[in-house]
């Protein structure tokens, strides 16, 4: 090779790839992608602050064009392109972005529906009171500062930090091999937490958690995780939230609903969100929804509109948080670099005593430019009352002197600055009234020095300082409308099972029982019974009023109870299926009662043998179609009825018309059994049983009329006895209907 290439070493590919990798990774996590835990900020959105500190874009101020700010950004501090910048200083001003903005935009910043900004030549921008409270104190040497890419300029290391920046606002980035994710919170809460760790060192995660309950997104939303993944996410400094959008009913004409949901989960566009939706309901994947628009204006109003009227609201929303970014979950991955820039995972409580160890260091460094400031100061208070103690002598010294200064430090014992101070003095600052003023002042100064320097030496002191600034920032940032909670806090939510069910269209139908067997439904009621039709030798055996989505419980001879959902049923004017087809019957096996079980309900079973006790309705629904052994029976033996306990007595009447009543609570209530003994005969059976109240009189049937015996006194007795002839009337066949 020639000589003029200069010097070449040779180096494995391998190694100079890891090097390079290496020093790129660390110049991703450490200047670009991780916040620093003291003021909560990445280096871009630092540089910006300063460089609008700079450019004097205080709340008070005018605003200026964002192209005059990313371009000071770009040329000073950080020689990145543009875009990258502008689109750091528009997301520090969206307050759907940012729980407390630190730039306050001017123009289109762009919006929650995820549409970009306007260019930067057209908006325009200055700080916020939140900005200048991370400011306070840059000015006095409360922080170190380097020198910019080019060496030209000098630019902080970190900001002051008076606000709780990392957590209020939260972060976000991704790294080099890691990552950044924390959730923005209350700043009142943040102050308070931190407050309560300044009173008591001790303090677990658990008990900063009483001050600080959790995120607080710019959106609003509801925080629907539980008490101990939240506490355990805080302690490990890794875990998520569960949000979900905020929502409520209104109510319409004739019955009719809609659900508005008026905050979504943070970072969620809102009209991905509607396309999304929208989506899926093409797609038949939202079965309960009918319809989504979007009406809002400043504020979210999303409405959704159920298929039917039918339909609960808790289920439609369970199966719009299950499919839908209307529940969303925000993860929690506290890594930031800490005070000496190396990047590690932080617990909630490492998190504010690092901010807390900044906030003392920042006392500290600002006392002391404080102190050395007031003792520059009355070095030249005392110079300035040299001069009016010996007034006459310094005016000869200063008109005869070719150069004064020397010999005014000799004849006086001056300082250097006191000398310089002193012949910088104008002719009216020699009046009396000036030598009353510089007196006052240097009594104060004295005083304010004194307690700088027991701040100084006084570890306890200064946490109550800091203590008592957090407690400024806490009514300036954590109350009024800015510091109000937006999102809210609620319970995790009980799991709602979504059946079959839920996505059938609610609709009355009338449920037709033939003798044989043979069910159907037909839509709405049956005007007349008469004009059914059935198969050659077949007939009616009972009709039943229900909803498509009731379950209906069939109760057999052979002492099961079968669940059948209306919504399987056979529709139409043919003969129907025979119910064998729907529940695990035999041919032998006859239908005693097809009926819609009440919530909460109770039912007498009984056998012809005369035995029974009452079963809550929950326990007559089985799910599969081989049914439930309810009424334990003997060989040969059947069941009789199943007719509603809704009463305080019961009536039995046995095979050979003997009326028996007793009171309902001497029949024990049980899940499954043979029962007890309701009637004792020596011949025949039980005839049939009803459950009524006393009070209104027995009832039966005779024809086409109902009769009513309120007198019941010679037949009422104790279950198991064998009763008295009924009274006249009573019908031939023994049954009450």
């Amino acid at each position: 090779m020639p000589d003029d290439i200069g010097h070449i070493e040779p180096t494995l590919l391998a190694d100079a790839l890891s090097e390079r990798y290496l020093a790129y990774a660390l110049s991703t996590i450490m200047s670009r992608s991780l916040p620093d835990v003291r003021d909560g900020l990445k280096p871009v959105h630092r540089r910006l602050i300063y460089a609008m500190h700079l450019l004097r874009l205080d709340p008070a101020s005018g605003f200026k064009k964002c192209a005059r700010v990313v371009g000071d950004v770009i040329g000073k501090f950080h020689p990145h392109g543009d875009v990258a910048v502008y689109e750091a200083l528009v997301r520090l001003a969206q307050e759907f972005a940012a729980r407390y903005p630190l730039v306050e935009g001017q123009g289109n910043f762009g919006n929650i529906d995820g549409d970009n900004p306007a260019a930067m030549r057209y908006t325009e921008a200055r700080l916020t009171e939140v900005a200048q409270a991370l400011l306070s104190g840059i000015d006095e040497d409360a922080v170190d500062f380097r020198p910019t890419y080019d060496g030209e300029e000098s630019e902080p290391v970190v900001l002051p930090g008076a606000f709780p920046n990392l957590l209020a606002n939260g972060a976000a980035g991704i790294a080099v091999g890691m990552a950044t994710s924390i959730p923005p919170h209350n700043a009142g809460e943040v102050c308070a937490a931190a407050i309560h760790l300044i009173r008591h060192p001790d303090a677990t995660v658990a008990d900063l958690l009483v001050h600080m309950p959790g995120p607080d997104f710019p959106t609003g939303g509801l925080m629907v995780e539980d008490a101990d993944s939240l506490r355990t996410a805080y302690e490990t400094g890794r875990g998520g939230f569960r949000v979900r959008a905020k929502w409520a009913v209104e109510q319409g004409k004739y019955g009719a609903w809609r659900i508005v949901v008026t905050e979504i989960p943070y970072q969620v566009q809102k009209s991905r969100l509607i396309e999304q939706i929208a989506a899926l309901l093409e797609e038949r994947k939202l079965p309960l929804l009918g319809d989504v628009r979007d009406e809002s204006a400043e504020d979210i109003r999303l409405v959704l509109e159920p298929k039917t009227r039918g339909v609960e609201p808790e289920v439609l929303m369970e199966t719009m948080f299950r499919a839908t970014a209307l529940e969303s979950r925000f993860p929690l991955n506290m890594n930031v670099l800490d005070a000496t820039r190396t990047p590690r995972v932080m617990s909630l409580r490492e998190v504010l005593e690092a901010w807390l160890a900044h906030r003392q260091e920042v006392l500290i460094r600002r006392s002391r430019h404080r102190l050395a400031a007031i003792e520059r100061r009355m070095e030249v208070l005392a110079g300035y009352l040299i001069v009016y103690l010996n007034l006459d002598e310094v005016i000869r010294i200063i008109r005869e002197e070719d150069r004064p200064k020397p010999p005014l430090m000799a004849r006086f014992d001056l300082t250097d600055a006191q000398a310089e101070a002193i012949l910088n003095m104008r002719l009216r600052s020699l009046r009396k009234l000036e030598e009353m003023e510089l007196r006052k002042e240097h009594t104060a100064l004295g005083r304010e020095g004194k307690s700088l320097r027991a701040l100084l030496a006084d570890a306890g002191l200064q946490r109550d300082r800091i203590a008592a600034e957090l407690e400024e920032i806490r009514t300036r940032f954590g109350t009024g409308a800015l510091g109000a909670r937006r999102t809210a806090l609620g319970a995790p939510p009980v799991p709602i099972a979504i059946g079959t069910e839920a996505f059938v269209e609610r609709e009355p139908i009338t449920v037709i029982l033939s003798d044989k067997g043979w069910v159907r439904a037909l839509k709405g009621a049956v005007a007349d019974p008469a004009e059914l039709r059935f198969k050659e030798g077949d007939k009616l055996k009972l009709l039943l009023a229900c909803q498509t989505t009731d379950r209906l419980v069939l109760f057999a001879t052979n002492g099961r109870a079968f669940t059948l959902k209306a919504a399987d049923l056979p529709r139409g004017r043919g003969d129907g299926q025979p119910v064998r087809l729907l529940a695990e019957l035999t041919n032998e096996d006859d239908i005693i009662a097809l009926f819609v079980p009440t919530e909460g309900g109770r039912y007498l079973v009984a056998s012809a043998s005369g035995r029974g006790f009452v079963v809550p309705a929950a326990e007559l629904l089985a799910e599969k179609r081989t049914g439930k052994q309810v009424l334990h029976l003997r060989p040969g033996e059947e069941a009789l009825l199943c007719v509603p306990a809704e009463g305080d007595h019961v009536a039995v009447v046995s095979s050979a018309r003997k009326l028996l009543v007793f009171p309902l609570d001497q029949v024990p209530e049980m899940a499954r059994g043979a029962g007890v003994i309701l009637q004792r005969f020596k011949d025949g059976g039980l005839a049939d049983a009803l459950v009524f109240r006393i009070a209104d009189g027995l009832s039966w049937r005779l024809g086409e009329k109902t009769r009513t015996e309120t007198n019941l006194r010679d037949w009422l007795g104790e279950r198991g006895q064998a009763g008295r002839l009924p009274p006249a009337g009573f019908p031939r066949s023994g049954r009450f209907g």
